[in-house]
């Protein structure tokens, strides 16, 4: 199956792209990544823009609310912001379904999620903490979370949360290895259709392969999210760290 190289890839002709990885909460360091973004477009004047978020915006982070308020404004104002669900996503949208104690939900960071809600989850039942936290998140967040894609894709890039199943045509990949999927793709080293920008898998910077960009730098813990910025055929880093700091961009 024919594969293209990060080096060669490129974006569709007078589109510039943005992905920015997991946020889990970080509504400082996504305002910040924001503001940056706006700021370059403000001065450069692309003839059009793509904003993607690759997902994972809920959870073990301090303000999850008020990041999913933030994109769903985003989206309102402008169509070119694109939201991705993360397994973090279907993670709430299953505790709120059917709570469980022993869900990813609950043991991995949903109560940071539901305090940003104010609802604690830790105190009653499991059943009577998903219907506080179903009675508190507000229905355009309801419908922001029932309406994340899967998977975008744009000139040589195929933008996921976590990755995709090699081999398989990626108009065919399941919902569930597109948000969920780890070894099989992190060590797959040959050539995929396109360069798959994922987030999901932390570590302490952008990892950038041959095949794949991976952007989990951890934000809710290490205070630094990252994103990828694409034009034609030139590619970046932006990395926004706490208090606001751009750092300096990456080839």
């Amino acid at each position: 199956m024919a594969g293209i190289h990060f080096l060669d890839a490129q974006a569709p002709a007078g589109m510039r792209l943005y992905a920015i990885g997991d946020v889990h909460g970080r509504l400082d360091l996504l305002q910040a990544m924001h503001s940056a973004i706006a700021d370059e477009i403000a001065r450069d004047r692309p003839t059009d823009w793509r904003i993607i978020h690759l997902g994972d915006y809920v959870d073990r982070g301090p303000d999850s609310a008020g990041v999913i308020e933030f994109l769903v404004e985003a989206g309102e104002r402008d169509r070119r912001h694109l939201f991705l669900a993360g397994n973090h996503e279907i993670g709430l949208l299953d505790f709120l379904d059917r709570p469980d104690a022993d869900g990813l939900f609950a043991r991995y960071g949903g109560d940071a999620t539901a305090r940003s809600y104010g609802v604690d989850i830790k105190t009653g039942s499991i059943e009577e903490a998903g219907a506080s936290l179903a009675a508190a998140i507000p229905a355009r967040h309801m419908e922001f979370l029932h309406r994340l894609a899967f998977s975008e894709s744009f000139g040589d890039f195929f933008f996921c949360h976590a990755g995709i199943r090699p081999g398989v045509p990626l108009e065919q990949q399941s919902e569930r290895d597109l948000v969920w999927i780890r070894d099989e793709f992190l060590t797959y080293s040959d050539l995929h259709p396109k360069i798959v920008v994922h987030g999901h898998t932390p570590g302490p910077e952008a990892e950038i392969r041959p095949n794949r960009v991976n952007l989990d730098t951890l934000a809710w813990s290490s205070g630094c999210l990252t994103a990828l910025a694409i034009e034609g055929a030139k590619k970046r880093i932006l990395e926004v760290r706490e208090g606001g700091r751009l750092s300096a961009a990456k080839p």
